[in-house]
């Protein structure tokens, strides 16, 4: 913990969702949801709108829409979008120092002492507010809240604070006042299963936990995480930043409307898994040795299979090859409920055989994905066939009407709505999903 308050967090205020309100205009003001929009689809982030329907980050899409009323928007993820605000706003944090830890793609700390500032309260205070100013400019409307703090552990409950676009600074000697009255849950570490045993103790808060001595943690936790927690409590927190974080691996993986048993759709659903992975390793710049692919049944068992190569690849057709292979050692018969690809023991370059053989690489436009501890990559839109699948919320273009986004899809009709982050709500038409003057299209320019 330092002597002043010289570490900011800023977290975006439900980033996908925001970004999405941006870029349409006609969602503006209504709750949006983003994420798995089909069969056991889960929620990824919901608007301050959705939120107070009781909408959260993680549960089960159906029971979102049991929640919402009528005129509430499901969409599935632009990470292409996203990634492009994020850029924007880690680049205008790095001019304020040197030293900025990106946790995730709308979540970053901040050593403001590393950036030559003076460290006071009101200068911090001053400092933050023109922080988020410029980024809420800079991103069309994208609002962050920011909390300061002398650790990381105080700053990111700050930020937390006074959400949405808050802004809180914690002075040295009031981290006690301020985190003492907080639930429990609020600590790093403290999960449903680590909530519950604190509860049957009778603590709710993190005072009650700081009041408990050293000996009970320890029994109830054992020495690591017992330890943690009473440091924690006592705001004891001394992590630097990590200005760099390594990639450890990158992966994609579908869960399916009903379980799957039929294995040539299953190596068709893998061939996109392993393809999307292989060019957001390019995309990023790395390559990996070892390909996973893993697979969970009805009842939540997940198994994984993993072939290590002897060279590092980022070639599309020798993750697809690799990740066959391991597919072929699945039991199936009894369906699948999700299916993944993952490559990790990465490096900043390949060597490959120079004619690889397999099968050819296939688009993954429409695959649902996500990198483990990286921000989502996205390869540049490509080229679609006529009856590729069209996705709630992704961006389009028409020959004749302009740019536009997917308002829905399906019976062989798509239905656009033309309109952008600085135009007014636009008109609806709906075409056949196979029309020729109607293309997929990389995010607007929001500027």
């Amino acid at each position: 913990m330092r002597r002043e308050a010289s570490i900011l967090h800023l977290d975006l205020d439900a980033a996908f969702a925001s970004i999405e309100q941006r870029d349409k205009p006609s969602l503006r003001g209504r709750p949006v949801v983003v994420g798995g929009i089909a069969g056991r689809g889960v929620v990824a982030t919901a608007s301050y709108e959705a939120r107070t329907f009781g909408v959260r980050s993680a549960m089960p899409m159906s029971e979102a829409r049991r929640r919402l009323p009528a005129g509430a928007a499901y969409l599935t993820p632009r990470f292409e979008a996203y990634r492009r605000t994020s850029q924007i706003v880690m680049e205008l944090l790095r001019q304020v120092s040197p030293l900025v830890e990106q946790v995730s793609i709308d979540e970053a700390f901040v050593d403001l002492a590393a950036g030559g500032h003076d460290c006071s309260v009101p200068a911090m205070t001053e400092l933050a507010r023109g922080i988020k100013a410029r980024i809420a400019v800079a991103t069309g409307g994208v609002t962050g809240s920011v909390g300061i703090g002398t650790s990381k552990l105080v700053a990111k409950i700050a930020s937390d604070l006074d959400k949405p676009d808050g802004l809180t600074v914690v002075g040295p000697g009031d981290e006690l006042t301020v985190l003492h009255p907080l639930p429990v849950t609020k600590l790093w570490g403290v999960g449903p299963a680590t909530a519950e045993r604190l509860r049957q103790a009778g603590i709710r808060t993190i005072g009650e936990l700081a009041a408990r001595e050293l000996v009970d943690l320890l029994a109830w936790f054992g020495q690591a995480h017992g330890n943690g927690l009473y440091r924690l409590a006592r705001a004891d927190d001394d992590r630097a930043l990590v200005a760099e974080r390594d990639t450890k691996s990158v992966s994609a993986e579908e869960t399916f409307g009903t379980d799957v048993a039929d294995r040539a759709r299953l190596e068709r659903e893998l061939d996109l898994l392993a393809d999307r992975v292989a060019k957001r390793l390019q995309a990023a710049g790395l390559s990996g040795r070892t390909v996973t692919v893993k697979a969970r049944y009805f009842d939540f068992t997940t198994i994984t299979r993993s072939a290590t190569r002897d060279q590092p690849t980022d070639e599309p057709r020798a993750v697809v090859e690799t990740a066959r292979r391991l597919l072929a050692d699945i039991d199936v018969t009894g369906g699948l409920r999700l299916l993944g690809v993952g490559v990790s023991a990465l490096s900043e370059f390949a060597q490959d055989t120079l004619f690889p053989i397999g099968t050819p690489p296939v688009s993954a436009d429409a695959v649902r994905a996500d990198v483990a501890g990286a921000d989502p990559v996205v390869a540049d839109v490509a080229a679609d066939p006529p009856d590729a699948e069209w996705r709630t919320g992704q961006d389009v273009r028409h020959d004749a009407h302009g740019p536009g986004w997917v308002w829905g899809a399906g019976l062989g009709r798509v239905t656009v709505r033309f309109e952008g982050p600085r135009t007014p709500p636009g008109p609806v038409r709906t075409f056949k999903a196979g029309d020729p003057a109607l293309h997929r299209a990389p995010p607007p320019d929001w500027a």
